[in-house]
């Protein structure tokens, strides 16, 4: 918990999709294969989730595919068998047409646990580690950090380029203003 309810207005409103994509790209420069976004989480894209030398070398504990299946990156459990990696699959495609929302509360919650665990540390990857695996990123931050989307935006920017697609930046812009309304029922804001 970060304690910014007490910095945040009562009628908390997250800016609209284009003010969020103006956020993104602060970073100078190109991202790499795999940055470090928050403390023992990493985002990254394909070739790092298939790098087992890599994995290793880093200590990855845990992998979360947020492109799992047969027409995305295709790895699975099955993958790291060899490995001492738990891994977690969401089978999203990077389309602003898709729902990733679903997702939101058991990507968090497999995120919090890796990071949680003594040693763990956790690979969130898609295929090129820009939309998908930064929009999970993005949830966990705001829904186990307490975190708005700006900050949570902010917090990640200064690590890695990443671009969730419009409709993924309007599905964390409402989950951000429902957790918005959940905080606000707990304090005295009305």
């Amino acid at each position: 918990m970060l304690g910014n309810e007490e910095q945040r207005p009562c009628r908390y409103e997250p800016p609209q999709v284009p003010e969020l994509q103006r956020l993104l790209w602060v970073r100078g420069g190109v991202s790499g294969h795999v940055d470090q976004v928050w403390p023992k989480i990493y985002i990254g894209d394909m070739w790092t989730a298939k790098d087992k030398r890599w994995l290793q070398s880093f200590n990855i504990t845990h992998i979360l595919n947020a492109a799992d299946g047969k027409y995305n990156v295709c790895t699975g459990a099955s993958y790291y068998k060899d490995m001492n990696i738990k891994y977690h699959g969401v089978k999203a495609f990077d389309s602003s047409s898709f729902d990733m929302s679903p997702f939101f509360y058991s990507a968090a919650q497999f995120i919090k646990e890796a990071i949680s665990s003594t040693g763990g540390k956790v690979l969130v990857h898609c295929a090129m580690g820009l939309s998908r695996s930064a929009t999970l990123v993005l949830a966990f931050l705001m829904i186990c950090e307490d975190m708005t989307l700006v900050e949570a935006i902010k917090a990640i920017s200064e690590h890695r380029n990443v671009s969730p697609n419009t409709g993924f930046l309007g599905q964390l812009r409402e989950l951000d203003i429902r957790l918005n309304n959940e905080r606000r029922l707990k304090t005295s804001c009305y």
